[in-house]
This record gives C-alpha cells, structure tokens and sequence, in this order.
C-alpha cells in the first residue's frame, strides 16, 4: 500500500471495527474526519494507531444514536461494513428479521450527510439470490440518487495470503464520477491453489497482475516444507464460542491447516507465549501479530484488548490492501 499524496478528499468511517477500511483509505491519501464503532475496544486499538484521529466508540460510537447532520455536505466519502451476520451462513441468513442489520443505518447517514460517494462492504452471501429483494428494496431503492457499482473482490488478488471474499457497492452521486469509476483489478496473482480455492476464486481476474502473492507459509516466514497455499478463511473471534482464541472456520479449514503444519487453534497473544506452548504435532502456533500478517495488516498496527477481542477485530475487517486498491479507485474517478 503505497503511500499516496493528499487527494483532498475528506472520509467518515462507520462499523470502523480494527481499522481495515480507515487504514486503506488513509493510505489512498484520504483526510480522516472521524470514526464510529459501538465496540470501545475497537476505539482503543484505533487511538493507539492513530491518536489524532476523532474516534466515537462505545455509546458514542452506536450509529443508531447519531445525528448525522453535522457532517451534512461536509464529507467527500462515507465507508462502512454493516454488520455481515444477517446474511451469512455462520449468522443464520435472516437478513433484515435479524437485529444486528445495520444497513437501514448506513442508509440514514449517507442520505443525511449527502457524500459524493460511499462505500460499504459485506460477505458474498449479500448477492446471492436469497437477498436479490433485499438488495433491490433496502438498499438500492433508497438510494436511488446514486449509481451504485456492486462487485466482489478476492484478499489474494491485493497480495493477501487469504482465502477471503468481499463484496463491495460503490456509490457515486455524479454522473461524471460514475462514469470514470473502474473496478479495481488485480495487483497479484497466485499459482499454488487447493482444489477447493481455485473452486471459489475466478482466475480470470488474476490474468494481468503482475506481482506474486504469497502463500501463508512464506508470508509468516516460515521454512519450506515443500507446500504452501492461501491460509483459509479466518473466522471472528467475536463469533462462536465465547472468548474463543480459535480461527477455524470449517472442517475443510482444519484439513488445510493441518496440510499447511499451521495450528488454528489456541492462538497467543504474542510471539513469545506462542513459542513457549507447542502446539499438536510440533505444528507453528500463530500469535496474533500473524494473524494480522494473514489479514494483510502491516506489522506496524496493534490493536488492544485480550486475544479473542484481538481476533474479532481481525477477522472482521475489510483486509487493508483490498481497502486501499477500492479507495484508489474511488478516488481515481472524483478527482
């Protein structure tokens, strides 16, 4: 993620969570106006990277108990990943019946704050065939002033080491900027693919890049044990089994960690504790600081709380690199 110049362009970050999409976007040369997220942990890890910034966490950070007319015409860009649990198998599918869909908020402030463009993310599941009514009645329909661009993205197409899917809408208010506004393509390509990988990712989208992305192995340095592949979906901490310091998402994800001598469970809270206990069958142990590696965080970026919480915040963020290629092009078409 190359830093670029100041474009400018001002940003509100909802559902900021660990910093994925902030990062990105600050990266893509954005100027930070402020961040909202209900969690205080995801506060602290944002004030300990970034203690300039204005962060609302907590009861202050609850979007629903915002009055976004303070920043009405006042913001180039919103971003935000509402909660994914409503439309995610993990979180049962019960779309806008469950209490945790946040999108009828993000709506709300975008149509107070009236940005040039927005940008939320979601799970794939958001564009499958089970939610087309949702999409076309509670999200488009009212925000009918916007042309919105929906696509999903691949974590190894930006040189993350995940086998991660996203799905983003990009809106734009102006005809001129919509009509300049490019997808993001592909940075890197990967070779080395399980045959359940290659089932979900679309090879066709590596086809120009140039670069190499890593497998999980040789992104966390580890020595060649004559494989290596992308590291399986990370799951939240914040979901399943309370305080749970597990990653695993899937009997299939034991099976590829288990090819890959990686252990999911148990992850430490440093490298250090993470040596000191020997995971089963002298497998690596992650810490969380690998963790975050997998996710496409810079070493550079702590985040506070226990491991579990550490987790959470990792597994549900937007991965950096894929932020910041979204935010490039975003840009790209207002300026």
């Amino acid at each position: 993620m190359p830093m670029r110049v100041s474009n400018g362009l001002r940003v509100l970050s909802l559902f900021s969570g660990g910093g994925g999409l902030d990062l990105g976007f600050e990266r893509a040369g954005f100027e930070h106006v402020a961040s909202f997220d209900v969690l205080e942990i995801c506060g602290r890890t944002l004030l300990q990277n970034r203690p300039s910034w204005t962060v609302c966490a907590g009861e202050q950070g609850d979007v629903r108990r915002v009055d976004w007319s303070a920043y009405s015409e006042s913001v180039d860009v919103l971003h935000g990943g509402p909660p994914c649990q409503p439309f995610s198998t993990a979180g049962r599918q019960q779309g806008h019946l469950d209490d945790r869909d946040m999108w009828p908020e993000m709506i709300r402030a975008i149509k107070t704050v009236k940005p040039r463009a927005f940008i939320a993310e979601n799970v794939p599941g958001l564009l499958t065939a089970k939610f087309s009514s949702y999409v076309q009645d509670h999200i488009l329909a009212p925000l009918s002033g916007y042309r919105v661009f929906r696509f999903k993205l691949h974590a190894p197409m930006f040189g993350v080491p995940q086998s991660r899917q996203r799905v983003f809408f990009v809106g734009f208010a102006d005809n001129v900027a919509s009509s300049r506004f490019r997808e993001p393509a592909a940075t890197h390509y990967f070779s080395h693919l399980t045959n359940r990988q290659a089932e979900t990712i679309d090879l066709f989208s590596f086809a120009d890049a140039r670069s190499r992305c890593m497998g999980v192995r040789e992104a966390l340095g580890l020595h060649d044990i004559g494989t290596d592949s992308l590291a399986p979906t990370l799951r939240s901490g914040f979901t399943g089994p309370r305080n749970s310091t597990s990653i695993l998402n899937s009997v299939a994800g034991q099976r590829a960690w288990e090819a890959l001598e990686i252990w999911p469970n148990g992850v430490a809270l440093s490298r250090e504790s993470a040596s000191a206990f020997v995971a089963k069958n002298g497998h690596f142990r992650l810490a969380v600081q690998d963790c975050a590696i997998i996710q496409g965080f810079p070493e550079s970026w702590c985040f506070a709380g226990g491991v579990y919480q550490v987790l959470g915040q990792i597994g549900n963020s937007v991965a950096p690199p894929m932020a910041y290629r979204v935010a490039c092009a975003v840009a790209d078409a207002l300026l």
